[in-house]
């Protein structure tokens, strides 16, 4: 008989820096599958774990899958109705002989976590015995309800994320393991108080690939059914928050919490050298110009997919300050200019305020006299990533012209993949010199080879490059970089259940 699994997740990622909270409407909006949709996408990590449940010969049972761009924490009122979803179906799907969610890990409901709060109730209907296994991205917030309540968790092995649908795969083989009576797993967690941001955290080269590239490394002991090394998304704002390792071995808790250990201490050596160099916006423009061919400018700290509002305009105000005459691209949320944008039409001038509506708290609006170039609905293709192969909406939007300075104005924040939003709207990235990002990773394969030099910009905003000045209330001190040194540090560390 063919082992029963059932497949559902809420997968979003939470920032407590961000003005506004994450409600149902912004997972309608990006993808919430219920029932038989869920067994309907090809694509990311829900894919892959379909693909590799059927290869094994898996009975699907599908529950609600809902996935949104990064943003505030959910309410708690969009968080019930998507647990009471998912719970419901599960009850009505059993009995079934395993459990898989492809989570993110770094979730919040308010001011709590919510990965480890489904997991518990999750395995609340399952009991004890029915494994329950989830993916997660390599930034999760990984806690001790997370590791008591799940049989395996395993995370993305890139930043940036190439390998979502890889990683899906290996947590459905894990789970039918498990099922089929093919693994013990024993899981543990270390982690160490290190919290910084993603721009350092490439697996390609840096101080990050070095923990990842010795993690995966211990794949290849015998016993080990999977490492995985964690940043953690720094925006959040939680109790014990920090990043390290987490290995699973079979059958022996000692060995995986001995290795987990390791992989968190070797994090703890290389955390100065995950702290960027950062620039101001001026400097940056200027040593750009000195610099032939295509330059980044990488405006970190609105990244949506940090959760940012994408509402800045502080990176727009300094290139038309600068007046360089050069071509340059950017972009930014604002769902009133765009409307005025629409209700003029193309090839008007109007004068507008741009930025700093949504989220307010990190600066004033622009004021500027532009051209409408195009408008367009906001709807693109996604050409890889998290989202690769769906549409993406960025509801109604606007191309403007402030001499040589290209600007896309548009309703909703959206993941920055590759340059997709930029050629929606008739947006030439091979043509400019100046190119504004706004995320502090992707760009290394959206525009792999088509940029000389990128420079991380000091500007205020809720994802920030650097969180040594960010003021947290519910992570306490001692942590990295708040505190360069930490008298008697021990990496935490968090066991799963002993097998059997």
């Amino acid at each position: 008989m063919s082992a029963r699994i059932a497949l559902g997740a809420i997968f979003t990622e939470s920032n407590h820096l961000v003005g506004r909270m994450t409600e149902l409407a912004d997972f309608e909006r990006t993808e919430l599958r219920r029932g038989a949709e869920v067994t309907a996408a090809a694509d990311g990590v829900l894919g892959g774990a379909l693909r590799a449940l059927r290869d094994r010969g898996a009975a699907i049972a599908p529950l609600l899958f809902a996935s949104a761009v990064p943003g505030g924490p959910l309410t708690a009122a969009c968080y019930a109705a998507l647990k009471d979803d998912l719970l419901t179906r599960l009850r009505d799907a059993l009995p079934v002989d395993g459990v898989l969610l492809p989570q993110h890990g770094a979730a919040a409901v308010e001011n709590r976590g919510l990965d480890g709060d489904l997991m518990e109730a999750v395995r609340a209907v399952v009991g004890p015995r029915v494994p329950v296994v989830a993916t997660l991205d390599c930034h999760a917030h990984v806690t001790r309800n997370m590791v008591e309540n799940a049989d395996a968790l395993l995370a993305w092995e890139t930043y940036p994320h190439r390998d979502t649908f890889t990683t899906g795969q290996r947590g459905a083989r894990m789970v039918m393991d498990i099922v089929e009576s093919r693994a013990r797993p024993a899981m543990a967690l270390a982690k160490v108080p290190v919290i910084v941001g993603g721009y350092m955290g490439s697996t390609g080269e840096g101080p990050f690939a070095e923990v990842m590239a010795h993690a995966k490394s211990l794949e290849r002991e015998p016993g080990v059914l999977s490492a995985s090394a964690f940043l953690v998304q720094p925006q959040l704002d939680l109790p014990e928050m920090g990043g390290g390792g987490l290995v699973i071995a079979e059958g022996d808790l000692d060995r995986a919490a001995a290795m987990a250990e390791r992989i968190a201490w070797m994090y703890w050596d290389r955390r100065f050298a995950l702290e960027p160099r950062i620039w101001l916006p001026r400097d940056a423009i200027v040593e750009g110009l000195r610099t032939p061919g295509t330059v980044l400018l990488l405006e970190t700290s609105d990244c949506a997919g940090g959760g940012a509002t994408g509402d800045s305009a502080a990176v727009i105000r300094a290139l038309i300050d600068a007046g360089a005459g050069e071509r340059a691209l950017a972009m930014v949320v604002d769902p009133d200019a765009a409307a005025e944008c629409h209700r003029l039409g193309e090839g008007r001038d109007v004068r507008l305020t741009l930025g700093h509506k949504l989220d307010p708290r990190w600066g004033s609006p622009l004021s500027v006299t532009a051209r409408i170039d195009e408008l367009t609905d906001g709807k693109f293709v996604y050409s890889g990533g998290i989202w690769g192969g769906q549409t993406g909406g960025m509801g109604p939007s606007a191309k403007l012209s402030v001499g040589p300075v290209e600007i896309l104005v548009a309703s909703h924040a959206t993941y920055d993949w590759a340059d997709e939003q930029y050629r929606s709207i008739g947006m030439d990235p091979g043509r400019a010199k100046f190119i504004v990002v706004k995320n502090p990773m992707n760009y290394r394969v959206g525009y792999a080879e088509r940029f000389v030099r990128a420079f991380v910009l000091d500007t205020p905003g809720p994802t920030p490059a650097s969180l040594r000045h960010v003021e947290y209330r519910r992570l306490k001190r001692p942590y990295f970089p708040a505190d360069e040194a930490i008298a008697n540090l021990r990496p935490t560390i968090y066991r799963g259940k002993r097998p059997g």
